[in-house]
């Protein structure tokens, strides 16, 4: 009998879903609704997951053939999200072995390749976290918007329209990053900008929408576009310290991921050197795979 191995990747606003065969041949990807109980409710969670699950019976000939899935998710550290994620793939039909863990544990599968080693991601938030061969994990950063989430998408929209008030009131010289973020926002005033920060319709993903600008405006040699992106280096770089120390992979592999990171030149530059100056030792590399493919390979690792 023909058995399969499927990941899922609940991301925040959607879910990536790659199907396996048992020798590790990719068989089927697709992308369905969020399953994340930190942004979604009860009911579109249960729903999303019963198509998810209708597609997989599918593809496989038959929920029976499905002999491991593996869901990296959100916020499980909160035991009640296991419970709930679990109760809702039972009710969708699936009887098999289930395996549910955090979505930086399948990011690192799937940017490694295998189940060790260290990822940076600085996307709308940031975190590092690593694995070594002990299997001794060890993560920094990831603790929301609010406190934390430095280098990422967020940070450099929050520390741009930072810039442009400043600079508004002269606490700053004048900046090319101004006109950029009032043509990206449409807007032509102090004032619109102010209400747009503090409109309750506004969330972080329009603040971290505003990072692409830096890149230009670094393009621009601009002195406080590139003051920003040194910081965010910087920031960076201190997640990847306390990880490399607390599991001696001062000469690991390190995989960068995000848009934060991967899409800006002067941020990676900076973060790269910064990171050879500390550990000479340490290799940097972008992700091989994407979390729904590591999510499938810890899939794989766990058949019985």
């Amino acid at each position: 009998m023909k058995r399969y191995a499927v990941g899922l990747d609940g991301g925040g606003t959607k879910t990536a879903v790659t199907i396996v065969d048992e020798n590790g041949l990719e068989v089927h990807t697709f992308t369905s609704g969020a399953i994340n109980y930190n942004g979604q409710d009860e009911a579109s969670v249960q729903a999303s997951l019963a198509e998810i699950f209708r597609k997989i019976d599918r593809v496989c000939d038959g929920l029976h053939h499905c002999a491991q899935v593996c869901i990296g998710a959100a916020g499980i550290s909160n035991p009640t999200v296991t419970t709930r994620l679990e109760s809702s793939v039972r009710a969708s039909g699936y009887e098999g072995p289930l395996f549910i863990t955090g979505d930086q544990d399948t990011a690192l599968c799937g940017a490694h390749n295998r189940e060790l080693g260290i990822i940076l991601i600085a996307g709308t938030g940031s975190i590092c976290y690593g694995k070594n061969e002990a299997g001794d994990t060890h993560r920094a950063g990831g603790y929301g918007y609010l406190i934390d989430d430095e280098g990422s998408g967020y940070s450099i929209g929050r520390d741009l329209l930072s810039v442009v008030v400043r600079a508004h009131d002269g606490r700053l010289p004048a900046t090319v990053i101004t006109g950029m973020v009032f043509e990206q926002l449409g807007m032509t005033s102090i004032q619109q900008i102010i209400g747009f920060v503090y409109d309750k319709q506004t969330n972080k993903k329009d603040i971290a929408a505003l990072a692409p600008i830096l890149s230009q405006a670094c393009e621009l040699g601009d002195e406080a576009a590139l003051a920003i992106a040194d910081k965010s280096a910087r920031s960076l770089l201190e997640l990847v310290v306390p990880v490399a120390e607390k599991l001696s992979m001062q000469e690991g592999v390190l995989a960068m991921a995000g848009s934060a990171l991967l899409k800006n030149s002067f941020i990676q530059t900076a973060f790269i050197n910064g990171l050879k100056e500390r550990y000479p030792a340490m290799t940097c590399i972008t992700p091989k795979r994407d979390a729904a493919s590591g999510a499938a390979l810890m899939a794989l690792n766990r058949l019985q």
